[in-house]
C-alpha cells in the first residue's frame, strides 16, 4: 500500500521575467507543508547519515542562469537508511544555491555529520532541500536516531495528521494524531522528537516511545 500521509513539498517557485533580455528573476520564496520526521522518511527515496567534506558550485552546461546553479556537496555517507534498491554508495548530494529556491547550508569546514534525506534524478544525481529531513546529527534525539532503524519505515502505511486546533478528532484507525503545535506551538516537540506512528499487527496505527514516558500527557482532541 503506497504511504498515505501528503508528502511534504518544496514550492519554491520562480518564474522567467523580460525573456527578451534573457533575465531570469526570483519571485517566491521557499514554503514547506508542516510534517512529522516520519512523514519526511517515508516520502523520501534516500536517508543516509553522511559526513560533508567539501563543496562547490556547479552548473548545468546549457544554461548560464543563477538560478540553476547548485551547491555539491561532497559527502562520505556513513550509513544509509532507505535506498538501498537506488543506491549502493553516494559520493554528492545536490542543493539548489538560493535558499529562495529551498537550498540548504551544510556545514563543509568541520567535516560536521548530518542525517540526510531527498529524492534521486534521473540521472542518478541526489537532491535535497529545506523540505526533505535535513538535520545535524548531533541535534537528532536517541529515539530518532532508533526510529531511523526500521520504526519509521513499520509506520509509512500510517497517516500522520497534524492538529493546529482544538476539536482535533482522527478520521480513521490508521491515523496518529500530532499534537506538538497545540502542545509546545512547535513543530519539534516531543511527538517529533520521541514517538513514531506505527501500524500495529490488527492494522490500526498508534504512537511508540521507545523509551521512559513523557512528562505531561498528549491533548484528547477529541473534547471540544
Amino acid at each position: 500500500m503506497a504511504m498515505s500521509q501528503e508528502r511534504s513539498a518544496c514550492l519554491g517557485l520562480w518564474v522567467l521575467l523580460l525573456l527578451g533580455a534573457g533575465m531570469e528573476e526570483v519571485v517566491e520564496g521557499c514554503s514547506c507543508h508542516p510534517a512529522h520526521p516520519q512523514q519526511l522518511f517515508c516520502s523520501a527515496e534516500i536517508v543516509i547519515r553522511a559526513k560533508i567534506s567539501g563543496e562547490k558550485i556547479v552548473s548545468p552546461s546549457n544554461s548560464s542562469s543563477p538560478y540553476m546553479k547548485m551547491i555539491q556537496y561532497e559527502i562520505k555517507m556513513i550509513k544509509m537508511f532507505k535506498g538501498f534498491d537506488k543506491a549502493k554508495d553516494i559520493q554528492y548530494v545536490y542543493t539548489p544555491v538560493f535558499s529562495s529556491l529551498c537550498g540548504v547550508k551544510l556545514d563543509s569546514n568541520n567535516k560536521a555529520g548530518y542525517l540526510l534525506s531527498g529524492s534521486m534524478w534521473s540521472d542518478g544525481r541526489i537532491s535535497i532541500g529545506q523540505c526533505d529531513l535535513v538535520e545535524s546529527w548531533d541535534n537528532l534525539s536517541l529515539s530518532q536516531k532508533k526510529n531511523l532503524n526500521y520504526r519509521y519505515q513499520m509506520g509509512c502505511e500510517c497517516r500522520i495528521n497534524t492538529c493546529y486546533t482544538v476539536p482535533c478528532a482522527s478520521t480513521g484507525e490508521n491515523e496518529c494524531l500530532w499534537t506538538d503545535w497545540l502542545l509546545d506551538n512547535s513543530l519539534n516537540g516531543e511527538q517529533a522528537r520521541q514517538y513514531a506512528c506505527i501500524r500495529r499487527s490488527d492494522t490500526t496505527c498508534s504512537w511508540y516511545r521507545g523509551g521512559p514516558p513523557p512528562e505531561k500527557d498528549f491533548l484528547d482532541m477529541t473534547d471540544p
